[in-house]
């Protein structure tokens, strides 16, 4: 793919928080969300898991878009995880304390995997991981936080761009990584796969 050529750029996530973190690269784009098994597989470690499933997201969608030749879609999933234990999201109040019990005081990771796959090229995927560190939380913050809604649809039991932000004491790593997308490894991919993102010596812009 040329650097001149206007890909059409496809986020495979219906996250409102992966779409605003998308933006901020100056993109265009459109999302195409995909239900997909995402189960863990025996045996299967944190980091292959986001992996495959970053991986697959994006190839299911960039199968439903055979016909645009140009197009460049990403694919992204988060893991928050301790040990080798693999933190979902909540079903209900009971596991949402459960998993915060769990991370209070200690440090964890949270693994994202991201994808970019294209119409010529071999996949481009990675996965980055981040320490976060908890302060201790206490069991009435817990069932709290819960009712605030915010933990419902989060890895881990927690948002760390929302209210969650008040049991991090510290993290080492991509904080865009944490909210479900990594920047700095999302705009070297498309880079590599000959898109960019600003102006460059000829004036060309994608916007």
């Amino acid at each position: 793919m040329s650097f001149q050529e206007s890909p059409v750029i496809i986020l495979a996530s219906a996250s409102p928080r992966r779409a605003e973190l998308l933006r901020q690269l100056g993109v265009a784009f459109q999302q195409c969300p995909v239900d997909l098994d995402e189960s863990v597989w025996p045996g299967e470690m944190p980091a292959d898991y986001v992996r495959r499933l970053a991986l697959a997201k994006a190839q299911a969608v960039s199968d439903m878009h055979s016909h645009l030749p140009s197009r460049l879609v990403l694919g992204s999933d988060t893991s928050v995880v301790l040990g080798e234990r693999i933190f979902g999201k909540p079903a209900s109040e009971d596991e949402a304390v459960s998993m915060l019990q769990a991370l209070s005081g200690r440090t964890h990771q949270v693994l994202t995997g991201v994808a970019l796959v294209t119409a010529d090229r071999e996949p481009l995927v990675d996965v980055v991981v981040t320490q976060v560190q908890f302060r201790t939380i206490e069991p009435e913050e817990m069932h709290a936080y819960w009712r605030t809604g915010e933990p419902r649809d989060k890895a881990g039991g927690y948002a760390i761009q929302g209210l969650g932000a008040v049991f991090v004491q510290r993290i080492e790593g991509s904080y865009s990584g944490v909210m479900g997308l990594p920047l700095f490894e999302t705009a070297a991919m498309l880079r590599r796969s000959g898109y960019f993102l600003w102006p460059t010596e000829e004036g060309i812009v994608h916007e």
